[in-house]
C-alpha cells in the first residue's frame, strides 16, 4: 500500500496516543468534597485549617484529605474530601455550626486526576444537572424595578443639571405613573425653553416634550426613550448575569450553568448542590454599594459613645466593618453601585501598595466631583448593602422573612478632587484589594430578580442517569461492534477498532475544551457510534464492489476508499450543517446535544476513514493477495 502517505501513519498515531492521554482523566471518578472559603473581609489561613479537622474529628467524621488551595480569582480556600456523600453532609452541617457566619461552607467535587495528568490540561468531563444531582432556579428580571430606578435617577439627575446651569425652576418630581418619565415645572416659557436644549443636550436618550401650562407654572415632560429602555433591561439581564456569576463562585460550585432565557428570565443550575435553601440565600440575595461621607471611625470617641448607647446623631447610621468595628456614615448616598461601571485590583503607581481603581458612570462622576471638591482630607465609606430573605418551615409552611444587612467593606481619606475614575489605597494586602474590586464588581443587581420556580435533582436520580447512559453506551457499542465483525469480516473488525478510538478521540476531544456531559450529549455519544460505523458500511461495499468488477484487491481497496469518501463527505457535512445549528441557536440540552454531535461528526470521519483505511494499510501492504476478507 505504497498509497498510504507515512506522514499519515505519523498522524494517526500522535492523535491516538493524545486521545487515549485526554480521555484517562474520565476514569477517575471525582471525591465527594466541602469547600470552606472566608466571607467578605475574612483571613483563612492555617488556623482555620486545625479549626475544620478539630470540628470533624470532635463530630467523629472520617474523611479522606483536606489541603488548603489558592486560586488567584477565588482566593484562599480549604477542600476536605469524603467516601460517600453521606459523610459530606454531615461534615457540610458540623462546619456551619462550628465556624459561623464568616466563612461559606458548600458542597463541591475534588478531582482525583494525578497531578502529572492535571498539569497537561487532563481533566473529567464535568457533569451535568441530570448527571450529578443538584438544584435549578428560574428568575424572573422585575422589568418596572428597571423603569423605577432609572426615572429616579434620572430625576436626581435633571434637578442637579439644572442647578449646576443656574436655571431656575419650581420642581422636578418623577410622575406618579411608571413610564411616564419625569415631570420639570418652571415659572415661564422662556425658561422652560433653556431648560428643554439643556436637558435634550445633557440626555439625548429622553424624549422632551412640553406639558401643559397653568398660571405661572410650565411643565416639561422627559420620558425615557424606547429604544434607551430596551438597552437598559438588557443590560440589566447582562448584568445580573454577571452578578449571580460572581456570588456563585464564592459558593464553590463546580461548572454552574447561568444564563438568559428569553428577554427577562435567568435560569441558574447548579450541579451537585443538594441544599436549596442555602443556594437560595445567596443567589436570591439582592445587594448594591453605597458611597457615603464618612463622619468617624472606632477611634473617634463619639462612634464609640453611638456604638455603645446606641444614640446615633439624627443625620448619621452606624455600620460595622467586617471585623466588628463601628463606623458613623451619612445618611446622604454620594453614588451607588448600579452607577459604578468597573472596578480591577492593582498597585499604586507612586507607592507600590495594594489598590482598587474604580470607574463611574457619568451621572455617578458628576455626584462624585461635587463631593470631592468640598471634601479633600475628609473621609468617605463605601457601604455593602445586602437584602437576603430568611426561610424556615414552621408547622409545615415554609415562613419567609426579609433582612437587609449594612456593612462597611471600605473606610478611606479623600486624598484629591476626582470624578468618574479614582483610587482606593490603603488596603492590606492585593488579596484585600483583589476581594474588594471583586465585591464592588459582583455586589451590585441592576435590577430585582424573583425566584419564580425551583427543582430539585436528588444525587440518586443523576446516578441512575449515568449507569443507565452508560448501558445504552455500551449495549449500542456492543451491538454494532458484532453486526461489523459478523457481516464484513477482517474489514469489520478494523471498523469495530476505529469505532473504539472514534469514542476515545471523542470523550479526549470533549474533556479538553470542556464540554459538560449530559443526557443529551449521551445521546449523541450514541448517535455518533451509529453514523460511524455507516462511512464504512460504505467503504467496506465499495471494495466488494470492485472486487466483483474483476479488479485486485489492492486496486480494489484503493478504489473503494477513494469512491466511498465522497458520499461520506457528502453525508458528513449536511450532518454538520444541522449539527452546528443545533450548536449555534439552541440553548441547554439541545446545545449539549449540538456539540456532542459536531464533535462526534468530525471524530468520526477522522476514525472512520483515515484509521481504517491506516490499518488496513498496514495488514496488506507489500503482500501478494488473492482475495479479501470482507
Amino acid at each position: 500500500m505504497s498509497d498510504f502517505p507515512r506522514w499519515k501513519y505519523f498522524l494517526v498515531a500522535i492523535v491516538l496516543v493524545l486521545g487515549v492521554l485526554y480521555a484517562v482523566p474520565n476514569m477517575y471518578v471525582p471525591l465527594q468534597a466541602v469547600q470552606v472559603s472566608a466571607s467578605q473581609g475574612q483571613t483563612l489561613d492555617p488556623t482555620v485549617q486545625e479549626k475544620i479537622t478539630s470540628a470533624l474529628q470532635a463530630a467523629k467524621i472520617p474523611y479522606v484529605n483536606e489541603t488548603l488551595k489558592h486560586d488567584a480569582s477565588r482566593g484562599d480556600y480549604v477542600v476536605v474530601g469524603f467516601s460517600n456523600g453521606d459523610l459530606q453532609k454531615s461534615a457540610a452541617d458540623a462546619l456551619k455550626a462550628s465556624l459561623g457566619d464568616n466563612f461559606t461552607v458548600a458542597f463541591n467535587l475534588e478531582s482525583t486526576v494525578p497531578k502529572w495528568l492535571a498539569t497537561i490540561n487532563g481533566r473529567a468531563m464535568p457533569l451535568g444537572l441530570d448527571l450529578q444531582g443538584g438544584v435549578r432556579f428560574l428568575m424572573a428580571v422585575d422589568q418596572d424595578d428597571i423603569i423605577d430606578r432609572q426615572e429616579t435617577r434620572y430625576t436626581t439627575d435633571i434637578a442637579a443639571l439644572l442647578k449646576d446651569k443656574k436655571i431656575s425652576f419650581i420642581s422636578v418630581t418623577r410622575n406618579a405613573t411608571r413610564g411616564q418619565g419625569v415631570n420639570v415645572v418652571l415659572n415661564s416659557a422662556a425658561t422652560r425653553s433653556t431648560a428643554s436644549d439643556a436637558i435634550a443636550v445633557e440626555y439625548p436618550d429622553l424624549a422632551i416634550t412640553d406639558g401643559a401650562n397653568t398660571g405661572d407654572r410650565f411643565v416639561l415632560n422627559a420620558v425615557i426613550k424606547p429604544d434607551k429602555l430596551r438597552d437598559l433591561q438588557t443590560n440589566a439581564i447582562r448584568q445580573n448575569l454577571q452578578t449571580l456569576t460572581n456570588r456563585i463562585n464564592a459558593l464553590g460550585v463546580s461548572e454552574p450553568v447561568i444564563q438568559a432565557q428569553g428577554t427577562d428570565h435567568i435560569s441558574v443550575e447548579l450541579a451537585g448542590v443538594q441544599d436549596p435553601a442555602e443556594a437560595k440565600k445567596v443567589i436570591g440575595a439582592t445587594a448594591t454599594l453605597q458611597y457615603v461621607a464618612g463622619l468617624g471611625d472606632g477611634r473617634d470617641p463619639a462612634v464609640q459613645d453611638a456604638a455603645k448607647t446606641g444614640n446615633v446623631p439624627p443625620d448619621a447610621h452606624l455600620y460595622y466593618g467586617p471585623r466588628g468595628e463601628p463606623y458613623l456614615v451619612s445618611k446622604t448616598i454620594i453614588a451607588s453601585g448600579d452607577e459604578l461601571v468597573d472596578a480591577t485590583s492593582g498597585n499604586d503607581q507612586q507607592t507600590g501598595s495594594p489598590a482598587v481603581n474604580v470607574t463611574l458612570n457619568s451621572a455617578g462622576a458628576a455626584k462624585m466631583l461635587d463631593f470631592t471638591r468640598d471634601n479633600v482630607g475628609k473621609p468617605m465609606a463605601v457601604v455593602y448593602v445586602e437584602n437576603t430573605t430568611d426561610a424556615k418551615v414552621v408547622d409545615g409552611k415554609e415562613v419567609r422573612t426579609p433582612k437587609t444587612t449594612y456593612q462597611v467593606i471600605n473606610y478611606a481619606t479623600i486624598n484629591g478632587v476626582f470624578s468618574n475614575k479614582f483610587q482606593t489605597t490603603g488596603l492590606a494586602s492585593n488579596k484585600a484589594a483583589s476581594d474588594l474590586a471583586l465585591m464592588l464588581k459582583g455586589g451590585s443587581l441592576a435590577a430585582r430578580m424573583d425566584i419564580i420556580s425551583e427543582g430539585v435533582i436528588g444525587p440518586s436520580l443523576g446516578q441512575d442517569n449515568i449507569e443507565k447512559g452508560l448501558k445504552a453506551v455500551l449495549l449500542g457499542l456492543g451491538l454494532v461492534l458484532l453486526a461489523a465483525a459478523i457481516y464484513y469480516k477482517l474489514f469489520g473488525l478494523v471498523a469495530d477498532i476505529a469505532l473504539f478510538f472514534n469514542l476515545v478521540v471523542l470523550v479526549a476531544v470533549m474533556s479538553l475544551i470542556g464540554v459538560t456531559l449530559t443526557m443529551p450529549g449521551i445521546a449523541g455519544i450514541v448517535l455518533t457510534l451509529g453514523m460511524a460505523i455507516d462511512a464504512n458500511v460504505l467503504i467496506c461495499e465499495r471494495v466488494r464492489e470492485e472486487l466483483r468488477n474483476g479488479s485486485t484487491p489492492l486496486a480494489s481497496i484503493r478504489a473503494g476508499y477513494e469512491k466511498a469518501w465522497a458520499t461520506i463527505l457528502d453525508a458528513n457535512v449536511t450532518h454538520l450543517i444541522a449539527a452546528l445549528a443545533l450548536t449555534t441557536m439552541g440553548s441547554g440540552p439541545i446545545r449539549g446535544f449540538g456539540v456532542t454531535l459536531l464533535i462526534g461528526i468530525l471524530t468520526s470521519m477522522f476514525t472512520s476513514v483515515t484509521v481504517t483505511h491506516a490499518i488496513t494499510a498496514l495488514i496488506h501492504g507489500g503482500r501478494k493477495l488473492k482475495t479479501l476478507s470482507v
